[in-house]
């Protein structure tokens, strides 16, 4: 991998093209950036955010929109687009994610600095950062612990319950929280890394030819796991890759019982992988 690195870019956009206009603008401010291709996937936005893609489309000759007549979802949006771009450009490094990200202006040269990672790991995991300088990788180290695990259970049990179990989670932060993410300084392997951000490499395009994608959103950190561990692989959680992230863009757009559902469906898949009496 050289300096004029060829990178795709994949982002979903869901009735918030202004963070898509963020994360084109931060791209375009890259230094050392000179082949690329950005492909942003509309899961069928309203018409005033399907004319603001529309205009970016025109503007930016590196920038390609496909507009879904449905909405996909997070993982089989970015589908949509991941098999668009193979078609369309000869990709060293695939990012893909939500489009409520900034990449710092040294992006790139973290990139060149790694790159003997992206010969043996096919997804690594950025050091994602929140604009309120929150960590959210290495997102979990392990595993999970049985107690939460129970706790996951009972938060989709039922709606109101769920309702109680995340103000108590707000209340006692301090002790609910988990550990992972303070050791956000540390390269290494990891079970999951958070779901915002993905950098694939041409190890992940030889044993898949997409995401793994059994729900519609929820969950995709999880069903990417279990995707490498086919294949006997894990994510690589490298800290000097540097993603800032908005946070949330999307899913504070949607009813919070809609999130809930798509969210318990889910986790009823999830349970047919991780039993909890093993």
């Amino acid at each position: 991998i050289r300096s004029n690195m060829k990178l795709g870019f994949i982002f979903t956009n869901y009735n918030n093209t202004k963070y898509t206009e963020f994360v084109v603008n931060s791209i375009l401010n890259l230094q050392l950036l000179s082949e690329y291709m950005i492909v942003i996937v509309d899961n069928n936005s309203d018409l005033d955010n399907i004319k603001r893609l529309q205009t970016l489309e025109s503007k930016q000759g590196n920038v390609s929109v496909i507009f879904s007549e449905k909405n996909l979802g997070y993982f089989r949006g970015l589908n949509a687009g991941i098999n668009y771009l193979k078609n369309k450009f000869d990709f060293e490094l695939c990012i893909i994610g939500n489009n409520d990200l900034i990449f710092p202006i040294d992006f790139i040269s973290n990139l060149i600095r790694n790159k003997s990672l992206f010969e043996k790991f096919p997804v690594i995991s950025p050091n994602i950062i929140t604009m309120d300088g929150i960590h959210q990788n290495p997102h979990v180290i392990r595993e999970i612990s049985k107690i939460r695990e129970l706790f996951y259970d009972l938060f989709y049990t039922n709606y109101v319950l769920a309702k109680i179990i995340k103000v108590a989670a707000r209340l006692t932060k301090f002790l609910t929280d988990r550990s992972d993410e303070k050791e956000h300084e540390i390269s290494r392997p990891i079970y999951q890394g958070y779901g915002a951000c993905y950098i694939l490499t041409q190890v992940f395009f030889y044993h898949f030819n997409e995401l793994w994608a059994p729900t519609f959103l929820m969950g995709e950190e999880f069903f990417l796991s279990k995707q490498l561990e086919s294949r006997h692989y894990q994510f690589y959680y490298e800290p000097s890759i540097v993603v800032k992230h908005f946070c949330h863009a999307t899913v504070n757009k949607m009813p919070g019982k809609s999130l809930w559902r798509m969210g318990k469906e889910s986790h009823k898949l999830y349970r047919q992988y991780v039993k909890l009496n093993k």
